[in-house]
């Protein structure tokens, strides 16, 4: 994060600030000497002790204030805006996940879009420098066209999930319209790395392999039609929101959208295979997953590529992480965070020879 970004006078307040991304980028601020206010309910989607052992890294900082509660409630937010008048708002509290929605509508209608309105309302009572929000890829849907720019239409989500997120870009660009709040949504584009979301795929290739279980694939076995993912590592995604803080959009509507992904498409396949070379580096030992092959899951798109060539254009910043790298990084830390596990798994192996 370059440091010519960061103002550090500013109070950020950041939502879901013990989320994955909202952790890292609560830290990195927080490292420069910013004043952060971070929300989170804690809620128990996945692990919640990974969420704690998230906010032990960050409470120790001075300037953080840390406040346990929901975005989807309304005096909440406007309590907060009220005593703390956050400079600039960073909105990444959301009830993640394609296939959870599916089976769970209801919490992402309370946090993704309730919550957005909250915060959109607390920024027009108490107008904030800059909004910036967390948009996803996955309102792309099953676009054909690739790399995906954010000029494509996007009016055919798959799942609810992706639909909140398309209306959390429509909710802000009408308040940036009638209410000249400066906004800025972000495409995330399949995150990962250290301290990670448990729902993840590659977490859970993890998870299952350390069980003893076999790792479900869902692209039906067909490698030469293979799932593509463009996977950006946590620090590209932290980086480029970091530049864009204090460069809210210009112009008419002071609206903006910007992808951030790594430009580079991988295959599913490739992308298990690395992590497997990646544990196997972290453990001295050679790590091969038992796979099974399963049908596409409802939902699912069998390709996000992220054009970011407006990202580039607007703060002179493209991820570069490649996922050699940034798998190595993920498999070191989940090696030493759940070393008791990975010693069982080893040490019943070797019991059973």
């Amino acid at each position: 994060m370059d440091h010519k970004t960061i103002d550090h006078s500013k109070t950020y307040l950041i939502t879901g600030a013990a989320g994955f991304i909202g952790y890292y980028l609560s830290k990195k601020l927080l490292d420069q000497g910013c004043r952060v206010i971070g929300i989170d309910n804690i809620n128990d989607y996945y692990d919640v002790n990974l969420k704690l052992n998230r906010l032990e890294d960050l409470i120790y900082y001075e300037k953080f204030t840390f406040i346990k509660d929901d975005i989807s409630l309304k005096e909440i937010i406007f309590g907060i805006f009220e005593k703390y008048y956050p400079n600039i708002v960073i909105n990444l509290a959301a009830q993640a996940g394609v296939r959870y929605s599916i089976e769970n509508p209801d919490v992402y209608i309370q946090s993704n879009i309730v919550g957005f309105y909250n915060i959109l309302e607390a920024c027009r009572y108490f107008p904030v420098e800059h909004l910036v929000y967390a948009s996803s890829s996955s309102v792309y849907g099953n676009n054909k066209k690739v790399p995906f720019e954010e000029t494509d239409i996007v009016d055919h989500p798959v799942s609810l999930y992706a639909s909140t997120k398309k209306s959390n870009e429509l909710m802000a660009h009408t308040y940036s319209h009638l209410y000249k709040i400066p906004t800025t949504g972000l495409r995330f584009f399949t995150v990962y790395g250290p301290k990670g979301r448990p729902d993840m795929a590659y977490f859970g290739f993890a998870d299952k392999y350390f069980a003893g279980d076999p790792i479900k694939i869902f692209n039906n076995g067909d490698f030469d039609n293979d799932l593509y993912r463009d996977f950006t590592y946590i620090d590209d995604i932290v980086e480029g929101i970091g530049r864009l803080l204090n460069n809210p959009p210009n112009g008419k509507v002071r609206h903006q959208i910007y992808n951030i992904g790594n430009n580079n498409p991988e295959r599913l396949m490739v992308f298990i295979e690395t992590l497997e070379r990646a544990f196997s580096n972290a453990l001295d030992r050679n790590i091969q997953f038992d796979k099974v092959f399963e049908p596409i899951k409802p939902g699912d798109v069998p390709a996000t590529y992220a054009s970011t060539e407006r990202l580039q254009k607007a703060v002179g910043f493209k991820p570069e992480t490649t996922i050699e790298e940034g798998l190595q990084k993920f498999a070191d830390w989940y090696v030493d965070y759940y070393k008791e596990k990975v010693n069982e798994f080893f040490s019943k192996g070797e019991s059973s020879k």
